[in-house]
């Protein structure tokens, strides 16, 4: 049964898992489980997220280009190796540099 994760007990290279494709946004997940869950996403350029805010804490990490986090009305320009939290129920919009790939990490425990 493909649970559209990665397969477990072996290694991988995150940034080579997903590709870009032409005015797109491709998520892709790593792990899933009822307390959260990591995924990995590549947007390409000229393409962008929606404002959002979300009950949870959520990991961010640039892991290819650049990207801007917008959280709470406060910008963070993050590159490839930078990463910032998004505290729950803080508003957050992710703007593209150029195209990027990220890991998003989204933590639910504690905020049921």
């Amino acid at each position: 049964m493909d649970t559209g994760e990665v397969e477990k007990a072996t290694a991988f290279i995150t940034v080579e898992i997903i590709e870009y494709i032409p005015k797109s946004v491709v998520i892709k997940t790593i792990l899933k489980k009822s307390t959260g869950n990591i995924s990995v996403m590549s947007v390409d350029s000229g393409e962008g997220l929606t404002e959002r805010t979300m009950p949870f804490d959520t990991f961010v990490q640039i892991i290819d280009g650049k990207a801007e986090i917008v959280i709470a009305g406060k910008s963070n320009l993050l590159a490839t190796g930078q990463s910032v939290v998004i505290p729950a129920h803080a508003s957050s919009l992710i703007k593209p540099n150029g195209r990027f790939k990220m890991i998003q990490t989204i933590i639910k425990s504690g905020y049921e």
